[in-house]
């Protein structure tokens, strides 16, 4: 089972995931072209995409989903209130399969299960994956107002998180944004700041944990070197030796396999909890 984060921030995410020969998209923020790009970065043919599943409906988690899924003929998997909110994205061509938050479904060599989180979507939802035949897991939540106890149960024993740390508490204070703009982000049904990603993190970690990405970082209120060394510390702290990374806005991470980080782990960690 493989990860590969093509991009993530306030400009766009969309995330790859693969198992044999099934791959999906975790969002499509990028337009259709970009993203096809980014695939190519990573060595994977956009017509190869086994599925794109969308977890709300705001545009940098859609953007490219309408010309992505009528260009390669790839269904789009997302709730109903989310298609409804996209229908400008949407021309009637798609095949548009709708999915339930608390039901998983199949994609080939992959089950996805699609749970509720807290944030000002239409109807947002956060995603596990597990390969079927492994039952090796990758939690996705890029877009959280508040570690919910849903939320916990649902990304608990991941192999791999991919996990939101927006801002800096203080950088989103001192920043740009109007204070309507600065409330709604610190709100909890905005973002994770990079302290309670870290609390989150630490609240998540267990022996099988390979590894933590960081990802959704502001462009304006936040620093890659910041997000890694707050995180970090905790992680550190606690005793955790997996992966640590940031994924960044315009470059992808480059393919993480789940069964080599998990092999890498440091034997003490094994005894941690």
């Amino acid at each position: 089972m493989r990860v590969t984060v093509l991009g993530s921030g306030s400009k766009g995410n969309a995330i790859l995931v693969e198992s044999g020969d099934t791959r999906i998209l975790v969002d499509a923020g990028f337009s259709a072209r970009d993203l096809e790009r980014r695939l190519g970065v990573v060595g994977v043919r956009s017509q190869d995409i086994a599925a794109v599943v969308i977890t709300h409906d705001h545009g940098d988690h859609t953007r490219g989903m309408g010309v992505f899924a009528r260009r390669f003929g790839t269904p789009l998997y997302l709730t109903e209130p989310t298609r409804t909110a996209c229908q400008s994205l949407l021309k009637g061509e798609e095949e548009v399969r709708t999915y339930r938050a608390g039901f998983p479904f199949s994609v080939g060599a992959l089950m996805v299960e699609p749970f509720l989180t807290v944030h000002d979507a239409t109807d947002p939802v956060a995603v596990a994956i597990r390969e079927t035949e492994t039952g090796l897991k990758v939690g996705v939540a890029t877009d959280l107002g508040r570690p919910t106890a849903q939320v916990r149960h649902a990304l608990s024993g991941s192999d791999l998180l991919v996990l939101e740390a927006n801002h800096d508490e203080a950088l989103l204070h001192e920043g740009p944004y109007p204070w309507s703009v600065k409330a709604r982000i610190a709100s909890s049904h905005g973002h994770l700041s990079n302290q309670a990603a870290a609390n989150l993190a630490l609240e998540l970690m267990h022996p099988r944990l390979a590894g933590v990405i960081l990802a959704h970082l502001s462009g304006e209120c936040n620093r890659p070197g910041l997000a890694e060394t707050v995180v970090g510390k905790a992680l550190r702290q606690a005793g955790y030796r997996g992966l640590l990374r940031v994924a960044e806005q315009g470059t992808p991470t480059g393919p993480m396999d789940l069964q080599e980080l998990g092999r890498r782990l440091d034997p003490d960690q094994l005894s941690l909890i």
